[in-house]
């Protein structure tokens, strides 16, 4: 049987030349295919299972780790000395959060209710919630820095009215009373005789508010319509902006509700969100690279001047009445209280409020504040967010209570909420978007080699095929012919 070889030789050129260019053609069209594969999944759509389940329920688990600043010296500091604190924690508490009130809108909007729950984890924690600590007592000192500039005779007569409910300058109580309420005549007094007074009218504790309670209404865009607006904010509350701040900046409900971003982010990208706690926008800047069971990810940290005052950088200048760089007033949405939140141990502050307070030692590892991001797709894989409760406390002529205490930012508790994604979804997480692509990428080289090997093979024979015509061993249409020697013994055969 004839072997055609130049047509061989030409079918394989044909079908290398088609693979080298079904492997470019790969190279460009497969991202366009992973990225058009991550905005149908990032999109906030119930056909979406996983993403969208991710988004309604945080499957992963989250906990709260809370740290108590013990105060020392409390006689001490009524004579005007130093205060001297200890940390004790953490005590920590899973925390549950679950979306209700799911409303898709027609302009591309859908708006929920988060709720959220504290389970407490001894196992997890280095005490138990009844041990006991003493802080500053937020009833008696911030009450007398909120009414410094009340009629002497209206401070003489609040004081008076601590002193008939035993309540002094300093408190001391169980972990799980200051964490969710314990109970108190005087507390039972104002709610009783002056409701409104204090933000809950239930039992007054640090966290008394935040527990089985939910975020507000938020409406965020789908990313339907256009993938670089999913997750952002529409509204909070029905509020477009806030009213609590002093500049129009500073009054921004800016970036995400802080739990996704949009997909497909750069280093210069930045992390906006806000945070209805802080009472504000926030946001975080890149910091670097960095990797994750194998799934790449950017590490976002908050920039020194996110809690900066007025004087250090002009944007936060609505932000004020402020104090050192370092704190955040936010005594504007918490019924005037003076209250600051800053880093845990006063990081990335002035320095003049660690010579206030001894038992401060601040360090990015323990209390810098970060989020790692799969930059492709917006999904947090580790957080871990970490804030610090502040009191402004002083001595204030008519309230015998404060003694002769100097005026100082005390720190009350810092706490950590940190999470990240493990298990299933993180298999899951890396199976889409580390192996696919890989193997996508992987394709297009082998298609590419395989077809340029195919056609330097068709090339070899080519070669071969016009020596062995030099030789005269082919026929003109390229079939092996028969040397004259091979064909003698048949000729003879049919001689004979």
């Amino acid at each position: 049987m004839a072997i055609n070889t130049a047509n061989v030789a030409t079918g394989c050129i044909v079908a290398g030349a088609l693979t080298v260019l079904f492997g470019t053609i790969l190279v460009f069209v497969g991202p366009l295919i992973i990225d058009d594969q991550i905005v149908k999944n990032t999109v906030i759509d119930p056909k979406n299972d996983l993403s969208y389940t991710m988004w309604k329920d945080i499957p992963v688990p989250f906990y709260m780790s809370v740290y108590f600043f013990n105060v020392l010296n409390p006689k001490e500091i009524l004579k005007g000395e130093k205060p001297m604190v200890e940390q004790k924690g953490p005590y920590v508490y899973r925390k549950r959060c679950q979306k209700d009130n799911i409303t898709f809108h027609p302009n591309y909007t859908v708006s929920y209710k988060e709720y959220r729950r504290y389970f407490f984890e001894p196992s997890m924690s280095a005490g138990n919630e009844s041990d006991v600590v003493t802080i500053p007592n937020m009833l008696v000192l911030g009450a007398a820095v909120m009414m410094e500039n009340m009629p002497f005779a209206v401070r003489l007569m609040v004081s008076a009215t601590f002193r008939t409910f035993n309540e002094g300058a300093f408190l001391t109580k169980t972990v799980g009373e200051l964490m969710w309420g314990y109970d108190s005549k005087l507390v039972d007094f104002l709610n009783k005789y002056l409701p409104g007074t204090l933000p809950s009218s239930g039992k007054f504790g640090l966290f008394a508010e935040f527990n089985n309670s939910n975020t507000g209404l938020f409406n965020i865009f789908t990313g339907k319509d256009d993938i670089r607006k999913v997750h952002k904010v529409d509204s909070w509350n029905g509020l477009k902006k806030l009213t609590n701040w002093g500049t129009p900046q500073c009054n921004m409900i800016n970036g995400t509700a802080g739990q996704m971003w949009p997909p497909f982010m750069t280093k210069e990208s930045t992390l906006p969100f806000y945070s209805p706690d802080a009472c504000r926008s926030m946001e975080l800047v890149y910091q670097r690279p960095g990797e994750m069971k194998g799934i790449p990810l950017y590490r976002y940290v908050a920039p020194k001047t996110l809690f900066a005052n007025g004087t250090d950088y002009a944007p936060n200048e609505g932000f004020c009445p402020c104090r050192q760089s370092g704190l955040l007033n936010v005594s504007s949405c918490r019924h005037n209280s003076p209250v600051f939140i800053s880093h845990p141990h006063f990081y990335n502050a002035d320095p003049v409020l660690l010579d206030f307070v001894q038992g401060l030692n601040p360090n990015e590892d323990e209390h810098g504040l970060f989020i790692d991001i799969h930059p492709q797709t917006g999904v947090p894989l580790n957080v871990s967010i970490r804030l610090q409760l502040n009191l402004y406390i002083k001595r204030v002529s008519g309230f015998i209570e404060t003694g002769k205490i100097s005026e100082v930012v005390m720190p009350m508790i810092w706490f950590e909420e940190k999470g990240y994604i493990d298990g299933p979804i993180l298999n899951t997480f890396h199976t889409n978007l580390v192996v696919l692509p890989a193997v996508m990428e992987y394709m297009q080289f082998v298609f590419i080699g395989l077809g340029v090997l195919t056609i330097i093979v068709a090339g070899l024979m080519h070669r071969r095929l016009k020596i062995n015509r030099c030789d005269g061993t082919t026929t003109p249409d390229g079939n092996i012919s028969t040397s004259a020697d091979e064909k003698t013994p048949l000729l003879q055969d049919d001689m004979d």
